[in-house]
């Protein structure tokens, strides 16, 4: 299975080149099959020049100029156009995300589940310099989802996630612009019936550049982007739900380990 991961990046010359070779290594050393995809986010300092540095001497790692406006959602949505693999995973580029989770997504892709979501909030994940006012925030937010959503994830807010290239294309069109993408990905998945699997992962803050999530503006755009999924689902009536069988039966929506 080939695994695309795709960064979105802006203003992130302080990080990217570290974060790719650390993926790169940890990629290479499980023989795993990859590309890269590096979205330039309209940025304005070198991020675009690291990358391509980089992908002049590694033909899988390649450097993609957005052609929507400015935004996260945008950015990621650039690289799911642009990807090849049988599967994707989005990473962040200011190197707060693990690359040996992201080898362990790939295992779980190639066992069989269509989705693989982290957390940083269960048994065996390991957290480290997050802003206390975004953590508050952070868990407000993803107790309100699994609230209205039922399910016993707790990190739908976590970017760093991967999919089957068959989910992509079942999950569209999508809608976010910014980080809200985040929470539509995985909420689509789990209201249209693809199989999720949920692994503990590792997250640490940046120590370069600066964070493009801005809390206040992006309030609006993370409710409406969740109701907007839970009408569908409540009232669609699974006009969206996919109807593949697997072995005959079903698989289970989840595998989700319980709440510590």
């Amino acid at each position: 299975m080939k695994l695309s991961v795709v960064i979105p990046a802006r203003g992130e010359e302080g990080s990217v080149g570290q974060t790719l070779e650390r993926t790169v290594d940890a990629l290479e050393r499980e023989a795993i099959d990859y590309e890269l995809v590096v979205v330039d986010d309209h940025s304005t300092d070198r991020t675009a020049e690291i990358v391509e540095r980089i992908g002049a001497q590694n033909p899988r790692v390649r450097c993609v100029r957005s052609s929507y406006d400015p935004g996260f959602g945008f950015a990621v949505r650039a690289g799911l156009d642009a990807y090849t693999g049988d599967a994707v995973a989005v990473m962040m580029a200011d190197g707060s995300d693990h690359p040996e989770d992201l080898v362990r997504y790939h295992h779980e892709l190639e066992e069989g589940w269509e989705c693989v979501f982290g957390s940083r909030f269960i048994r065996g994940a390991r957290l480290s310099s997050y802003p206390r006012v975004k953590l508050v925030i952070n868990r407000l937010a993803n107790w309100f989802i699994r609230l209205i959503f039922r399910h016993h994830y707790n990190d739908t807010t976590n970017a760093f996630k991967a999919y089957r290239r068959e989910v992509i294309d079942g999950i569209q069109p999508l809608l976010s612009n910014h980080f809200n993408l985040t929470v539509e990905m995985p909420l689509k998945a789990i209201v249209r019936g693809h199989t999720f699997r949920v692994l503990p992962v590792s997250w640490t803050g940046r120590s370069a550049g600066y964070s493009k999530l801005g809390i206040r503006e992006m309030g609006s755009r993370y409710l409406f982007i969740v109701l907007y999924v839970w009408l569908e689902h409540h009232l669609s009536r699974g006009d969206y739900r996919r109807r593949e069988i697997w072995d005959g039966e079903r698989m289970p929506e989840a595998q989700l380990p319980r709440r510590d």
